[in-house]
């Protein structure tokens, strides 16, 4: 789906958008699939705001935006687990990161209108960091983004600054990298933005009238190993195209604590 050009500015600057990876009738499915999600977590009186917080924002609008986001859709609705293995989905991904790719987790994002919150600049990498950082995102795009509606902005290049200090793990420091400085990537509904998780990306907030939704899937090659266990997932090690070269790590290993004594 990709070329030999395509591949190169990936690795040069650090992200690639693919157009049309997802037919209207797909997208049509996921939209249906983030709806289910967020009023069975309403009916569960499991929603949550996520909206980051810290001192990029004044506290007043802070209190104001909203952001919804869950993870491992997959596990919530089927259109994700389509999604995540779709033939166009994983030919990108071969070609990005090897023949040999896992996922990692997922999580689905919606920015509503008006008050749709920020992210601030930040890496990937200090959420769950890899020898080798082959681990990319793959955010599909379920709507229109723009840079009225908060679309991603990325500074293309930044992953080959290798892993930068956070504040507090979450992001950078916003004077140093405010979000205004990130190169804008406008997508339509349907179309992928893939990024390494070491390029710095980060989003304004979402002034405009419509919703922004988008999957978040972070992928990465079964060859490289985790630096630590600072962040585990349920559905991590899932082969998406390829092979599991190594059968001895072909399940994610977890230790199961009875109730009583978590």
């Amino acid at each position: 789906m990709i070329g030999e050009a395509e591949k190169a500015f990936y690795e040069d600057n650090g992200y690639l958008l693919v157009k049309g990876v997802f037919d209207a009738s797909e997208v049509e499915a996921m939209r249906a699939g983030v709806e289910g999600i967020v009023e069975r977590a309403i009916a569960a009186k499991r929603e949550s705001n996520h909206a980051w917080q810290g001192d990029f924002m004044p506290e007043e609008q802070l209190k104001r935006v909203v952001l919804r986001g869950f993870h491992d859709v997959q596990y919530h609705d089927a259109s994700f687990l389509r999604a995540m293995v779709h033939p166009r989905m994983t030919a990108v991904l071969a070609a990005l990161i090897g023949p040999d790719v896992q996922l990692h987790h997922s999580k689905m994002l919606v920015k509503p209108p008006e008050n749709g919150a920020a992210f601030p600049m930040h890496q990937d990498y200090p959420y769950f960091p890899y020898k080798h950082h082959t681990m990319l995102a793959a955010s599909v795009h379920l709507d229109d983004a723009d840079e009225q509606n908060g679309c991603l902005r990325v500074i293309p290049g930044s992953h080959k600054q290798g892993p930068l200090p956070h504040v507090g793990r979450h992001y950078l420091d916003a004077k140093q990298y405010p979000i205004a400085e990130g190169t804008p990537c406008p997508a339509e509904a349907g179309d992928v933005l893939f990024f390494n998780y070491l390029t710095i990306h980060g989003s304004d907030c979402n002034r405009s009238d419509r919703t922004r939704r988008n999957v978040l899937y972070q992928y990465r090659s079964a060859h490289d190993e985790a630096a630590d266990d600072s962040h585990v997932n349920w559905g991590a090690g899932l082969m998406v195209c390829g092979q599991q070269p190594d059968f001895d790590r072909a399940q994610p290993r977890f230790t199961l604590v009875a109730p009583e004594q978590a």
